[in-house]
C-alpha cells in the first residue's frame, strides 16, 4: 500500500515540478531538472545522509515514472494550459505523497538509529528536500516556507513515529493509522486554508 502511496507522490509531485518548470518559462533541460529534483530530489538527500546508494540510482522505476508523466505532459501541452495545481485530484495526490514520503523518511531514519532530531529531519528532507532545491535554482522563495501546515506534516509526522518508536509502537497497523490521519489532515488544512502564524 505504501509503495503504492509512494508511486501517486512521485507523479504527483513531478507534475509540480513541471508546473513550476513552466510558469517560470525554462527550456526543456531546466524543466527536466526541475521535475527530477522535486519528485527524486528528498530522496536522494535522505539516502544519502543514511550513507546509501540512493534508490534512486539503484532502480529504474522511479526515472522512467518522472520521465513517462514529463513526456505525457509535454505531449499533451499542459505547459500550455491553465495549471491544474489547484484542482482536487492533484491536491490529494500531491497530499499523499507528502505523507508516505514523510513516512518513509522518519522510518529509514530511525533504522538508522538517528535522534529526535534526525528523525524529523529525515522526515522532512524526504518529503519537501527536492522541491526546496528546485526553488533555489529557479531563484525563487522555496514554496514549503511560505505555505502554512505542508511542512509543517512532516514535522509532525517525523515526531510522532519517532515517539512511537521508543515505545515499540510501529506496526502496520499504527503507520496506517498515521497515514489517513496526516492525510485526512492535510486535505482538511488545504480547504480551511490553515497555516502557522507569524506572530
Amino acid at each position: 500500500m505504501f509503495e503504492i502511496a509512494e508511486y501517486i507522490g512521485i507523479i504527483a509531485f513531478a507534475m509540480s515540478g513541471f508546473f513550476v518548470a513552466a510558469r517560470n518559462k525554462l527550456d526543456l533541460l531546466g524543466t527536466l531538472i526541475a521535475t527530477f529534483l522535486t519528485a527524486l530530489g528528498g530522496g536522494i538527500i535522505r539516502d544519502i545522509t543514511v550513507g546509501k546508494i540512493p534508490f534512486t540510482f539503484s532502480h529504474n522505476y522511479p526515472s522512467l515514472i518522472v520521465i513517462t508523466v514529463l513526456v505525457l505532459l509535454i505531449i499533451f501541452r499542459f505547459h500550455r494550459r491553465k495549471s491544474i495545481e489547484n484542482k482536487a485530484l492533484f491536491m490529494i495526490s500531491d497530499s499523499i505523497g507528502l505523507v508516505s514520503f514523510s513516512i518513509s523518511g522518519a522510518i529509514i531514519a530511525i533504522e538508522a538509529s538517528f535522534n529526535l532530531a534526525g528523525v524529523i529531519s529525515m522526515a522532512f528532507v524526504t518529503a519537501v528536500g527536492g522541491g526546496i532545491a528546485r526553488d533555489v535554482i529557479i531563484n525563487e522563495v522555496p514554496f514549503v516556507l511560505k505555505t502554512g501546515f505542508y511542512g509543517t506534516i512532516a514535522i509532525l509526522i517525523g515526531l510522532i513515529l519517532y515517539i512511537l518508536n521508543t515505545q515499540n509502537l510501529i506496526s502496520f497497523f499504527s503507520i496506517t493509522l498515521l497515514f489517513f490521519s496526516f492525510l485526512s489532515l492535510r486535505v482538511f488544512a488545504y480547504y480551511h486554508k490553515w497555516s502557522i502564524p507569524l506572530k
